[in-house]
């Protein structure tokens, strides 16, 4: 089988040009694609737990408290104690971090748009199916027993 008949390349080559295209854009405003995503991922109005924001993302816990170290720095978030939980933290973004996140979001519904108008609706629902079981089979650990009866 050559790599480009492989699923997981495919996926990841995609990815990597998503990744490039959104980092080209989050050059322009002086953050990367992966803070980017953060933002996005922190409500703008009631902040978000920190320990929710790695699993959204897929991140380990260590490369988004570097991350959320970083944006720090850069004055888009700030930490503050829940008032409920004292033992919890919340992200809250700043308003330099509110500016960034909406510049985030419209290059995502730029780029989501352009897909809808030149991929056939069709199309894109047998992706979205197909990508879907994927996901499931990863998460039932279906590729897992296979291997193991290959072994």
């Amino acid at each position: 089988m050559k790599r480009d008949e492989t699923v997981d390349y495919n996926i990841k080559a995609t990815w990597h040009a998503i990744s490039r295209m959104y980092n080209q854009q989050a050059v322009l405003q002086d953050i990367t694609t992966s803070i980017g995503f953060v933002l996005l991922n922190i409500d703008s109005k009631e902040g978000t737990p920190a320990t929710k924001i790695a699993p959204l993302m897929g991140l380990e816990s260590r490369s988004l408290t570097r991350m959320l170290k970083n944006m720090e720095e850069k004055q888009l978030i700030y930490r503050k104690k829940d008032q409920v939980d004292r033992r919890s933290v919340k992200i809250y973004l700043t308003e330099k971090g509110k500016e960034k996140k909406a510049v985030s979001r419209q290059v995502v519904k730029t780029f989501n748009q352009h897909v809808l108008e030149n991929i056939d609706p069709n199309d894109l629902k047998v992706f979205f199916k197909v990508i879907g079981q994927i996901n499931e089979i990863i998460n039932a650990n279906i590729y897992e027993e296979a291997l193991q009866k290959q072994v």
